[in-house]
């Protein structure tokens, strides 16, 4: 670990920090581990809010953000899945830390020393209605002193809620946080990329298996579980480790395509019934390689791959019974699955799924507009679609337009005349 300059941390600093760094290294996906080290970042600080850049094409890409003043549910909206770059240089107060690599603290965001080489951009403060004040923020570097992000804390807060500047303390010990962080968020890049390269894989096969679909499905499962799990009065810890597991594992969900057929997949035309019975069994090939699970996001990785054509109302497939082997009572027995007994992950995942392709061009189709789509999705509630995560789904509808934006597939030619 690298040192950290100044004093020791105290014993309840020192505490704090150990434990927000356990419950980090409990979480798998990138982004729910950005926003724990947020979350806690801000909590041993004071901060009101905060942002996190991560290294992407030799610039800093915004990632994630928290305000406790604008956001008063604890949750960012479309904010959080806002797009944009800034460059690692001396002009911004991010890319000058990075630039750096040493923690940068101002007093008042808008009367900065005179002759510094950085300046503050206030489009966000004009555009939202915020004032922004004091500011911290720390590069994070991983073991190798490799630059992951930056950190920026905004406008800390002493006990009656007035804007102050961040502490000596703070400016001791949140240095030593971040650089634990960094570590955990290398690893979780690493999670999200062996994630994609399985999907690339599979797209060798089915052209629509694309990784910005997948990280949209991914990411609207994420979201509309946490509605959901806001509805139904989960616990906010457990709400969101399981919301970290169904991201993953909602864009491994048709990792099973891989054994299917060439000549089925990338048929042109519309499928024969037998044909469809075999692309079918993708969901039995893509529960079968999590077959032997090592961990709970290969248990739910295992569920959302079986289960997520399994309908509402019992008409859909695979059933229980699918993974039995050939020829056994259990196979001939199989029935579909329905209501609350298919898992809720694969429940949010099927709903993720079919809006996705919905709204997305495919050889066979434009994209549906918005007005549609949800008309076909609330004929379809109590049906193919579980009622309460429909509702989740309805109220988080702007959010899931800012990921689709977010996730774009990329602009297609248009054709030769």
């Amino acid at each position: 670990m690298k040192k950290t300059a100044g004093r020791a941390c105290s014993h309840d600093e020192a505490v704090s920090i150990l434990s927000s760094i356990d419950e980090l290294n409990r979480l798998q996906d990138v982004d729910t581990i950005l926003d724990c080290i947020l979350r806690n970042a801000r909590r041993v600080s004071g901060a009101d809010a905060g942002s996190i850049f991560l290294v992407r094409d030799h610039g800093l890409q915004f990632d994630y953000t928290q305000n406790d003043t604008l956001f008063r549910d604890g949750h960012a909206g479309r904010s959080l899945y806002e797009n944009f770059t800034v460059p690692i240089d001396e002009a911004s107060i991010v890319g000058y830390a990075a630039l750096s690599n040493k923690p940068l603290v101002i007093a008042d965001a808008y009367s900065l020393p005179p002759g510094v080489p950085y300046g503050f951009n206030p489009a966000w403060d004009q555009k939202s209605g915020y004032r922004t004040v004091s500011i911290m923020a720390i590069p994070m570097r991983s073991y190798q002193n490799r630059l992951i992000g930056v950190m920026e804390l905004i406008n800390a807060k002493d006990e009656s809620g007035a804007v102050i500047p961040f502490s000596e303390e703070s400016r001791r010990y949140v240095p030593l946080f971040a650089d634990q962080a960094a570590v955990v968020v290398e690893r979780g890049l690493h999670n999200r990329e062996m994630v994609l390269r399985m999907v690339r894989m599979a797209e060798l096969r089915d052209p629509t298996e694309t990784g910005m679909h997948v990280q949209r499905v991914g990411a609207y499962a994420a979201e509309i579980y946490r509605r959901w799990a806001q509805k139904n009065g989960v616990a906010a810890a457990e709400a969101r480790r399981m919301q970290d597991l169904i991201r993953l594992g909602a864009m491994l969900h048709d990792i099973g395509k891989v054994g299917i057929g060439d000549a089925i997949l990338q048929k042109p035309g519309r499928l024969t019934p037998a044909e469809f019975d075999i692309v079918k069994q993708h969901t039995v090939h893509g529960a079968r390689l999590f077959a032997n699970p090592v961990s709970e996001l290969d248990i739910i990785s295992g569920e959302i791959a079986l289960h997520h054509h399994e309908r509402w109302d019992g008409g859909g497939y695979p059933g229980p019974a699918a993974l039995a082997e050939p020829g056994t009572p259990e196979t001939a027995a199989a029935e579909p699955m329905k209501g609350a007994g298919i898992p809720l992950a694969a429940r949010i995942t099927a709903l993720a799924d079919v809006f996705d392709a919905l709204g997305s061009h495919r050889a066979y189709k434009e994209p549906w507009p918005d007005e549609k789509v949800l008309e076909e999705i609330r004929r379809a509630s109590g049906s193919q679609f579980d009622p309460g995560v429909v509702e989740a789904f309805l109220e988080i509808f702007d959010l899931l337009k800012s990921i689709r934006e977010r996730f774009a597939d990329p602009i297609r030619p248009a054709p030769a005349s």
